[in-house]
C-alpha cells in the first residue's frame, strides 16, 4: 500500500496503527498549521456555498468555487487555495458558465479576490491571452475572464450579429455583480473592446470601463475594402492559418517576424482554429449598432489605452470615439503595438487600474 494522500488518511492509519500523535514540538507545530487550514478550509466553504446560492438564483449554470481556481504556491512553498494569503491565476482554471439569452452558454473563468473584473478577448482569442496580465491584477481584483461565443469552452449559434455579444457580455456583467454585490469593472482588447462598450449601453453594473484598442474605425479603416472577399478566399483554399496570418499583417500591423514568433507560441493552434470568426466581425463592421454614434453613447467613465506604435487607423479610431464619449480619457503606452497585454504587461496594468 501506498503512502497515505491526504492528512485524514494519515491520521486514521496513524490511529489503526496505534500511533500517537507526537506532543512535542513538531507535533504541536503540525497540529497548530492544521487547526490553521481547517478553519481556512471552513471559510472558504462557506464562501463557495454562499455564491452558490447567489448564483442559482441570478441564473448562472455553476457558480465559481475552490474548483475553479488555480492555486499558486506561496513564497513558503505553502499550497496557498481561497482561504491562503496568495493571489491566485486564471489560466488552468475550470470555468462556470451563463446562459445567454438564445441558450448559448458563456464560459467565465474566474480567480483571485477582491473588486471584480471582467476581462474580455478580441478576435481569434479566448480567455488565455490575459494569461499574462491576469495573476498581475489577481494581486487587487478577482479576476474573470470570458471565452465570448464561440470560442474555447463557450457555445455558439448560427446566425451571427454582434448585438448578441453585447448582450451575452451584459448577463457575464450582471451576474457577477450579483455574486460580489457591487458594480464590476470590465477591461476590452480590440474587438473585446467593441464588444464591452456595446454591453456597457446594456447593464447597469458596470463600475468602470477600459479599452484597448477597440473603437469602431473613423475615417480610415481598419482594413482594405476587399480583405473580407480575400480572406473568405484564403479560408477555402488554403485554411485558415493562412487567413489569420493575412489578417493579423494588414490589420493588426504585424511584421513577418513578429507573426513567426507567434507561431511558435503554444496558442497558436487555438488561435488558427477560431480564426474563421473573423469574418463575421469583419461583417459587423458595417453594424449601426456597433459604430461610432451608437458606442459613443456610452456614459460610464471609459479609459481608451493606445500603442504608441499602433497602426494610425487605431489612432483616429480611438481618438474619435473619445470625442463622442461624456466621460472618456485616452492614454498612450509608448513603444507598444497592438499586443500591449503580452509585451508591455506591467505598464498594461498600471494604466489600467488609473
Amino acid at each position: 500500500m501506498g503512502p497515505p494522500r491526504t492528512g485524514a488518511d494519515a491520521r486514521r492509519t496513524a490511529r489503526d496503527a496505534g500511533h500517537a500523535q507526537s506532543s512535542g514540538a513538531r507535533g504541536g507545530a503540525f497540529d497548530r498549521r492544521r487547526r490553521e487550514r481547517r478553519g481556512q478550509g471552513r471559510r472558504a466553504g462557506r464562501r463557495v456555498r454562499r455564491a452558490t446560492r447567489s448564483a442559482r438564483g441570478s441564473g448562472a449554470t455553476r457558480a465559481p468555487g475552490v474548483g475553479d481556481l488555480v492555486r499558486r504556491r506561496g513564497r513558503r512553498g505553502e499550497d496557498q487555495g481561497p482561504g491562503g494569503g496568495a493571489p491566485l491565476t486564471v489560466v488552468g482554471a475550470g470555468p462556470w458558465f451563463v446562459e445567454a439569452r438564445d441558450g448559448t452558454l458563456i464560459a467565465v473563468f474566474s480567480s483571485g479576490r477582491g473588486r471584480p473584473l471582467l476581462v474580455v478577448h478580441g478576435a481569434a482569442a479566448d480567455h488565455t491571452t490575459f494569461r499574462t496580465v491576469g495573476p498581475l491584477f489577481g494581486v487587487r481584483f478577482g479576476v474573470h475572464a470570458i471565452d465570448r461565443r464561440g470560442r474555447g469552452a463557450s457555445g455558439d449559434r448560427t446566425g451571427y450579429r454582434i448585438e448578441r455579444e453585447f448582450d451575452d457580455v451584459a448577463m457575464v456583467i450582471e451576474r457577477l455583480a450579483a455574486l460580489a454585490g457591487r458594480k464590476v469593472d470590465v477591461i476590452g482588447h480590440s474587438f473585446g473592446g467593441r464588444i464591452a462598450l456595446g454591453a456597457a449601453l446594456r447593464a447597469d453594473s458596470i463600475g468602470r470601463l477600459v479599452v484597448y484598442e477597440g473603437a469602431p474605425p473613423a475615417e480610415r479603416p481598419y482594413q482594405a475594402p476587399d480583405l473580407r472577399d480575400r480572406l473568405e478566399r484564403l479560408l477555402a483554399e488554403d485554411g485558415p492559418a493562412a487567413l489569420f496570418e493575412t489578417f493579423l499583417s494588414e490589420v493588426i500591423g504585424m511584421t513577418p517576424e513578429d507573426i513567426a514568433a507567434y507561431r511558435a507560441n503554444p496558442v497558436w493552434p487555438d488561435r488558427v482554429a477560431a480564426a474563421a470568426t473573423i469574418l463575421r466581425e469583419l461583417d459587423a463592421e458595417s453594424s449601426p449598432a456597433a459604430g461610432l454614434d451608437a458606442l459613443g453613447g456610452v456614459t460610464i467613465p471609459v479609459l481608451q489605452i493606445l500603442g504608441g506604435e499602433s497602426l494610425p487607423a487605431f489612432r483616429e479610431a480611438t481618438e474619435a470615439l473619445d470625442a463622442r464619449l461624456a466621460n472618456g480619457h485616452v492614454v498612450v503606452i509608448e513603444g507598444a503595438k497592438h499586443a500591449a497585454h503580452h509585451t508591455h504587461a506591467a505598464r498594461f496594468v498600471a494604466t489600467a487600474r488609473r
